[in-house]
Order: structure tokens, then C-alpha cells, then sequence
């Protein structure tokens, strides 16, 4: 038979074919060559002599057909199994499974068929011959899930071989040919029981095959395929390993079969129709791919990633230089600053919480933590020169704290690193913050309790432990400065939308206020046992004050009555120190804030963290414009919110999605590249006075936190250099607080020195020591600006005896610098 005849003939037979199967019989264990139709996996070798079929069209289906008549081939008085599709039992004779069958006498032998989607029946039917059915097959091979036919019926054809290629009778198929297109197959050598087959790489479409198993059992298969051992067939189709099996018909074994995936539609199926073995068994839809998850309420934060850690590090290192560097000699030692070092020491020295008349203007644990640093340092007070120095170093560790805090607060809050790092930033760079954070104020301390108490609630988990140490963490911030009342309302939202639906949502919510109100408590039962907590007579009048003692409620009420000129008149502090100071960080903070609260009212399921970070800024804003007293040093607690306003809203205009590829794929790089030319702008800008300012001479020079020159605090160590050399010990002195802590902690001790708070309100030093006569006074010694602050506090004409003196006294002492001015004056 020529080897180039045309598949699509299907009356082409050879001389071979044309025989029948009285002239030509064929014994069962004949060595057959198998053809290019045969799939290898399905372990079965067509007769000798049989020509391979080339009239199946490509694209039939394997649907049997059921118009065919039942076959009458079998043998007489056998009794045979009928055969149904999800049994699988062959037709015709019973068999045992691994043994071949012998045609009955009298018959027409069968010739061996491919347990394919094909039968004998289909194949012979152009040449008139029948086929018996239980042709032994090629054992050891997992077999295509494939419909068995009916008795009598005929299937559809078999998959004929690669269109244009041709198999020569009894010549062993070429190894690597596709039985079915698309498929590589290893053409086994002999079905002669002895000789090893290859075995084949793929069955039928989507299904893999069991490499490395033979037609007989033990003998090897071809090299590089795995041994069969372990795997499973088609679904459905459990089989024994190593036995032979009659096409069709039932495995032993009831071992789990592989699940198979949804075939493709190849040349020889059906178009839109699946192959038996991929029918039934949809492949689930895959899932698409997410990106990370972030909820706030949830706890679902991102990690911080390499990039994170870099930028956080990064960020501490700016604090440090930013707030670290000249930290001694600017700014000027200040009034506040005396007095709160001047409490601790009296902590220290003397256990008390004033060395004057606790009034309850303050709560105390702010100066007792300045006592609790000083106090194991190896010179305590004078560790770092004086005292007012040592507390500005205490300042440094928190400042540096509360950016690690600040920074893991906008990460959680923002879902973003870029937002955390601005936010960063901002609060070490800007002026207000480098002026006002570098002081030992209550403020800065009171700052870190409530980050830390932010922190707590923003934990992955909101646990017993986090829950109560963030409600401790606020209840200390609250005895450490009062005006942290302001951002109670966003910590308790927050608190709400975290244990949200949980389980310990009830015990939780009453566990936090709880732990806020167990250093309140401590503070009020201090006042209590002393009998310090309600006035005489429960008498609130405010134009007379208790005489025979101070009262903690009374004090509460007094502050809450203050008023003071508004904020936005041109002599109020926004206008003369904060917005001179810093103009960006409140015009775009405030624009920021709106904004922020904006994006969380619209959605405050999902963007619960700018909702926070609006309310925190907005409760604080609210108690400055209130219309009470307000001095320069109270907006420190509103930069640090602020700057995390700002953080989230750039990072928010800078996450869009862009539909250009080109700016999409720029878009991390675009990310980094904007604030940083804004970082540029702002430190290089002689507008901002960041890093660089315009003088009163109009020339552009460092500013002044930097500049090595400026030597603030040197004046007054000299200040203080005089007193000691030309004032003796014993003198009466009236002065600011900014030196207490010298004259009375460094020798030679000052003990009649006081500032001229304490001069004209202490019971004991005025009547007992001045006796409110200003002849009494042998100095006074002038901080810059005090002389104003005299005028402010004489409201009631508590004063006008210093005042008096000052006017009859004479200047022994003066040093000027910018509009810095100190002076000490001898009254005559």
C-alpha cells in the first residue's frame, strides 16, 4: 500500500485489508504493528493485517450510534454482560479481567480494537467484516474515560492519524506522531507479551497519562516517564495497577480517581462540545487575583516592608539632627520652662509637688516624669549644664518617640508609607515644631501619652492588654495637660468602630474608660484626702477666691471662665507668632483637615483613618478659637495633626489611577518625586524659613534653630555669671522663673529669690518675706519680656508694689540682641 494515500478515501484498502477473516486468520498473540489512529495510553495494539482507518472525519463526535443494530457476533451459548456506559463492561463474553478472549468456533475471529471513542464495528463496517468484542488490550496503561458501546452498536469513528501522514502495515509507528492532533505519542514496538512498549505522553486531550508502565507486566517502559505506581485514572475510572483490563469494562480497584480539567475542543470533537472525559466536570472559575487588604476598623494594615523601615529610620534621623542640633542654645530659656523644672526639683528635693502653694493650676504628673528623669542621672539637675537643659534632653527622647509613634499612626490610618513619611516630615522640620517641642513644656509630654494611646487602638488585634493600656496611656495624658479633653471624642469613635460586632465589643468599651479613669481618680483622691477638692462653703464665686485654701474643682472652674482677645485680630498670637513662624504648615494643615473630613464622611466605612485624622485636628483647633486664654506655646498639640492631615491628603492626590501606560508605569517613581520637590521647596524657600530666612537687615541667611552664631541662652548664663559675682546670697530678689532652678540648686544658694508670680500671689512670700512693700526688694532681675508680663498679670493690681520698685531702681546690667533684651536692676 502506498504510503502517500489520502485519509479522506475511505474505500482505499490494501490487499492486505481487503481479505477476510477466513482467509487471514489472526491469533490472538500476534505481534501487531499499531497505527498513527492508536492512542498509546489506552493500551491496546490493532490486529495483524488490519489497515489503519482514514474515513473518520475530523470533527465527528464520540457520541455512539444508536442506529446501529444490535451485533449478532458473539458467540453462541455464551452468555454475555450488557454492556452500559457507567458500568463499562464489555459486550459479548465474560471475560476475567487480564485474560483475552477466544472466539467461539464457528465465528469470525475478532480482530483487537482500540478502546477509543471507536469500535471494530465502526472500522470494519466498509470492508463487511464484524468484530468481536473483549479483545485483550494492552495492560498496565490508564485508560480514556470512554463511553463503551452498546452491543450492536456502532460509535462514532476513532481519531484517524495526523491528515498527509500514512502507516505501513505491520511497521511499527514512528515514536513522537500524534494519535490525536495535538498529542504526542511514543509508539509502543510490540504488543508481543516479553517486549517492553513506550509509553505514551498523552492521552486524550487533558488528560495526563501514567508514564512508565509496559504493556506486560514488570518490564520496563521507555526511559525519562514515571512509574505508574500511586497514580490514578480518568474520574470515575479506578483501576488496578499492573492489571490487565477488557476495554470498557470495570476496574478492581476502588481507588480515588484524579479529577480531570475541562478539555479544549480539538480537530476530532464536535465544535462547542466536551470530550466524555471532561464532561460533567466543570473546572472552578478562578479567582481574581486581589490586591493587599486595608481596613482600619478591621486591623487590616500593611506591612512596613523594607521600604518602610527605611523611611522610618530615615525619618528618626531627621528628628534627631532637626530638634537635636543647637538644642542648648536656642530658644531662649523661657518662663514655663523654669517653672515646671523648678516643681520637679522641689519633687526631688523636698517630696512636695510645689516649693510654693500647690494651687491645681496644673495637673502634676507632667513635672513629676521631668523629677523621674533627673533623679537617677549622676548629677541630676546639672547633668547637662542646669536644669532647664536637662529637661530639654528629656524633650529630645520624646520628640524622637513620638515620630516612631506618628509615623506607624499615619501608616495604619493611610494604609501608606509615603503618607507616614510626610506626615514624618513635616513634624520634624517645621518651625513651630523646632521652637516650641525643643522647650520642656507640659504640651510635648502630653503629645507622647496620646500618640502612644492612638498607637494602642491601632493595633492588629484589639486585645484586653491594648485596650487597657491605651485607656491608660489617655487617662495620663489627661494629668499631664487637661486640654487633651479635646481629643477624648475621636478616640472613643475609634474605640467604637474597632470592637464593632466582635465578641468582647461590651467588655472592651467599658475596660477603656475604665483604665483612662484610674489616673483621674489617683488625681482627685490626692485632692480629696487633702481636703483640696471642693472650696469653702461650696462657694464658686470667682471675684472671691477661698482664703483659707486652694481648691482642685474651684481651679477647674476658674480656667474654664477665662477669656482672652480672639485668635484672628492683629495682635492675637496667629498673627504676631504662629503665622510668622509658619505659614505653610497651618494654611495647608488647616485645607487639609477640611479635606480630610470631607473623604470620611462620604464613606466612613472605608475611610474611616481620614475621619480620625480630621476629627483629632478639628477637636483641638475648636478649644483654640474657643475664645479663652491662650499662649503662644498651646499650638504645639495641633502639629503634630496637622502634619498627618497633610500626610494623608498628598498621599491621597498622588495614588490615582492614570490611564496613560506610560505615567502608569512612572507612578511609584511620580509618587516619591512630588513630595520631594516639595520637601526641596520648602527647606530651600526664604518664604518658609525652614532652613533658610530673610533677617530684619533683608539679608537671606540660616535660620535661626540652625544657625551656629545665635547663642540665646548664652545671655543668660551670663545674666546669671553677674548675679553670682555682684549679688550676695542673702539678697531679696525678684525675677522670672527661667532661673529658679540655678540660684536655688547651684552654690552659692539663692533662697530668697523668687518669681514675680509667686511674689504677688504665695500668702507666704508676699506677707511674710516682701510684705508687699518694695522697699523690701534689693533686685530685680529682667528676663526679656517680663516687664510686659507684669502689666498683664496686674489686672487686679496685684502687682503695683514690684512695679513701684522697678520704678525706683537703677539699670546695673543690660545685654541686647535682636529684639532680645535682658537687664538687672538695684533699687535704691
Amino acid at each position: 500500500m502506498s504510503d502517500n494515500t489520502t485519509p479522506s478515501r475511505p474505500a482505499a484498502l490494501g490487499a492486505e485489508g481487503r481479505k477476510t477473516a477466513a482467509d487471514k486468520k489472526t491469533a490472538p498473540n500476534e505481534s501487531t504493528t499499531p497505527n498513527e489512529s492508536t492512542t498509546s495510553a489506552e493500551g491496546t495494539a490493532p490486529a495483524k493485517g488490519t489497515t489503519p482507518d482514514r474515513s473518520a472525519p475530523p470533527d465527528r463526535s464520540a457520541a455512539p450510534d444508536k442506529s446501529a443494530p444490535p451485533d449478532k457476533s458473539t458467540a453462541p451459548g455464551k452468555k454475555t454482560a450488557s454492556a452500559r456506559p457507567d458500568r463499562g463492561i464489555a459486550p459479548g463474553k465474560k471475560t476475567t479481567p487480564g485474560t483475552s478472549t477466544t472466539p467461539a468456533k464457528g465465528t469470525i475471529p475478532a480482530k483487537k480494537t482500540t478502546p477509543d471513542k471507536s469500535t471494530a464495528a465502526a472500522k470494519n463496517a466498509a470492508a463487511g467484516r464484524k468484530t468481536a468484542p473483549g479483545d485483550r488490550p494492552m495492560t498496565g496503561k490508564p485508560t480514556t474515560p470512554t463511553r463503551s458501546a452498546t452491543p450492536g452498536k456502532t460509535t462514532a469513528p476513532t481519531r484517524s492519524a495526523t491528515p498527509g501522514k500514512t502507516t505501513a502495515p505491520n511497521k511499527s509507528a514512528t515514536p513522537g506522531k500524534s494519535a490525536t492532533p495535538g498529542k504526542k505519542t511514543v509508539a509502543a514496538k510490540s504488543a508481543t507479551p516479553g517486549k517492553t512498549t513506550a509509553a505514551a505522553k498523552s492521552t486524550a486531550p487533558g488528560q495526563k497519562t501514567v508514564p512508565g508502565t509496559s504493556a506486560t507486566p514488570g518490564k520496563k517502559t521507555a526511559p525519562g516517564n514515571k512509574p505508574m505506581t500511586g497514580k490514578t485514572t480518568a474520574p470515575g475510572k479506578p483501576t488496578a495497577p499492573g492489571k490487565k483490563t477488557v476495554p470498557g469494562s470495570k476496574p478492581m480497584t476502588g481507588k480515588p480517581t484524579a479529577p480531570t480539567k475541562k478539555t479544549a475542543p480539538t480537530k476530532k470533537a464536535a465544535a462547542g462540545k466536551k470530550t466524555a472525559a471532561g464532561k460533567g466536570a466543570e473546572a472552578p472559575a478562578r479567582r481574581p487575583r486581589r490586591g493587599p487588604r486595608f481596613s482600619v476598623a478591621r486591623g487590616w494594615f500593611p506591612p512596613l516592608g523594607t521600604k518602610g523601615r527605611i523611611a522610618l529610620i530615615l525619618s528618626l534621623l531627621t528628628g534627631l539632627v532637626s530638634h537635636g542640633y543647637h538644642l542648648f542654645r536656642y530658644p531662649l530659656y523661657l518662663t514655663d520652662e523654669g517653672i515646671y523644672m523648678q516643681r520637679a526639683w522641689s519633687v526631688v528635693r523636698e517630696t512636695s509637688l510645689s516649693p510654693y502653694t500647690y494651687d491645681y493650676d496644673h495637673a502634676p504628673l507632667g513635672w513629676i516624669t521631668l523629677a523621674g528623669w533627673a533623679f537617677p542621672l549622676p548629677k541630676q539637675f546639672e547633668a547637662f549644664g542646669n536644669a532647664i537643659n536637662t529637661g530639654r534632653f528629656l524633650m529630645l527622647l520624646v520628640h524622637i518617640a513620638s515620630v516612631y509613634l506618628l509615623f506607624e499612626i499615619a501608616r495604619r490610618l493611610s494604609g501608606s508609607v509615603l503618607a507616614a513619611t510626610v506626615t514624618s516630615f513635616l513634624f520634624n522640620v517645621s518651625p513651630l515644631a523646632v521652637y516650641f517641642q525643643r522647650q520642656v513644656l507640659l504640651d510635648n509630654l502630653m503629645i507622647f501619652w496620646l500618640l502612644l494611646s492612638l498607637f494602642m487602638l491601632l493595633r492588629r488585634e484589639v486585645t484586653i492588654r491594648s485596650v487597657f493600656g491605651g485607656g491608660m496611656a489617655l487617662g495620663i495624658a489627661l494629668i499631664t495637660k487637661e486640654n487633651a479633653i479635646f481629643f477624648v471624642p475621636s478616640f472613643v469613635y475609634l474605640l467604637y468602630r474597632r470592637v464593632k460586632g466582635s465578641a468582647s465589643s461590651r467588655f472592651t468599651s467599658t475596660l477603656w474608660p475604665f483604665a483612662a479613669a484610674t489616673p483621674i481618680g489617683a488625681y482627685v483622691t490626692y485632692a480629696l484626702l487633702k481636703n483640696e477638692l471642693l472650696p469653702s462653703g461650696f462657694d464658686f464665686d470667682l471675684n472671691n477666691p477661698p482664703a483659707d485654701h486652694v481648691s482642685l474643682l474651684y481651679t477647674l472652674w476658674w480656667q474654664l471662665n477665662r477669656n482672652q482677645g480672639t485668635l484672628f485680630s492683629h495682635t492675637g498670637l496667629l498673627q504676631t507668632s504662629w503665622l510668622v513662624r509658619d505659614k505653610f504648615l497651618l494654611i495647608a494643615g488647616v485645607c487639609a483637615m477640611v479635606i480630610c473630613l470631607w473623604i470620611g464622611l462620604r464613606d466612613r466605612k472605608r475611610n474611616l483613618g481620614f475621619l480620625v485624622a480630621g476629627t483629632l485636628a478639628l477637636g483641638y483647633a475648636f478649644y483654640l478659637v474657643r475664645g479663652s486664654v491662650v499662649l503662644d506655646f498651646y499650638v504645639t498639640p495641633l502639629i503634630p495633626m496637622l502634619a498627618l492631615n497633610l500626610g494623608m491628603v498628598t498621599d491621597r492626590l498622588l495614588k490615582g489611577t492614570f490611564a496613560n501606560r506610560f505615567i502608569r508605569g512612572a507612578h511609584s517613581v511620580t509618587r516619591v518625586a512630588v513630595p520631594s520637590f516639595a520637601a526641596f521647596l520648602l527647606l530651600a524657600s526664604p518664604a518658609s524659613g525652614y532652613l533658610v530666612h530673610t533677617n530684619t537687615e533683608g539679608h537671606t541667611q540660616i535660620a535661626d534653630q540652625y544657625q551656629s552664631k545665635i547663642n540665646l541662652t548664652g545671655m543668660q548664663h551670663a545674666q546669671i555669671a553677674w548675679v553670682r559675682k555682684h549679688v550676695p546670697p542673702n539678697s531679696r530678689i525678684i525675677m522670672d522663673d527661667d532661673l529658679w532652678g540655678e540660684l536655688h540648686d547651684i552654690r552659692p544658694f539663692y533662697p530668697y529669690a523668687h518669681s514675680h508670680w509667686n511674689a504677688s500671689s504665695d500668702p507666704d512670700v508676699r506677707d511674710k518675706l516682701f510684705k508687699k512693700r518694695w522697699q523690701n526688694v534689693d533686685y530685680i532681675i529682667m528676663s526679656n519680656k517680663m516687664r510686659r508680663s507684669m502689666m498683664l498679670n496686674n489686672s487686679d493690681g496685684r502687682e503695683n508694689w514690684i512695679l513701684q520698685a522697678l520704678r525706683n531702681s537703677t539699670r546695673v546690667w543690660s545685654v541686647t540682641e535682636g529684639n532680645i533684651r535682658l537687664e538687672i536692676y538695684r533699687v535704691q
